[in-house]
């Protein structure tokens, strides 16, 4: 079911915070941040955004939650891949939100190492017990 709505031309603002987990208010505001991010609007003034607009979010998202870029540093990145030939490399939206998914488990994983570290690192500064 979740395929066949990956092949609609439009997608709502509500459709595409389900879809790439950004926060409405976010998307707006990286609207005003991001001129690469310019959904069109349709007669009731309601955003219309198209899988080009998504992947523009997934690559924002990317620079700036899990690269840890501050705004304008991923203004400028952004700018630098349109630029360049090497642009996005994944071209389906399933491969970006398979992407987008696979940074936050390496994070995850990440900080739960950073934990486990901690505990042992703790376990052999105790004393014990021989």
């Amino acid at each position: 079911m979740e395929s066949e709505s990956i092949k609609k031309l439009y997608y709502s603002i509500s459709e595409v915070s389900q879809i790439t987990g950004v926060k409405k208010h976010i998307l707006r505001t990286w609207e005003m941040e991001f001129p690469e991010l310019h959904p069109s609007k349709n007669r009731a003034g309601n955003r219309t955004y198209r899988l080009s607009d998504i992947k523009t979010i997934y690559q924002i998202k990317r620079l700036l939650y899990h690269e840890k870029y501050t705004l304008e540093g991923a203004r400028q990145k952004l700018l630098a891949l349109r630029k360049s030939s090497d642009k996005e490399s994944m071209s389906t939206l399933d491969d970006l939100k398979v992407a987008d998914v696979l940074s936050e488990v390496k994070h995850e994983i990440r900080e739960m190492l950073t934990i486990l570290r901690n505990e042992s690192a703790d376990t052999e500064h105790s004393p014990s017990a021989e």
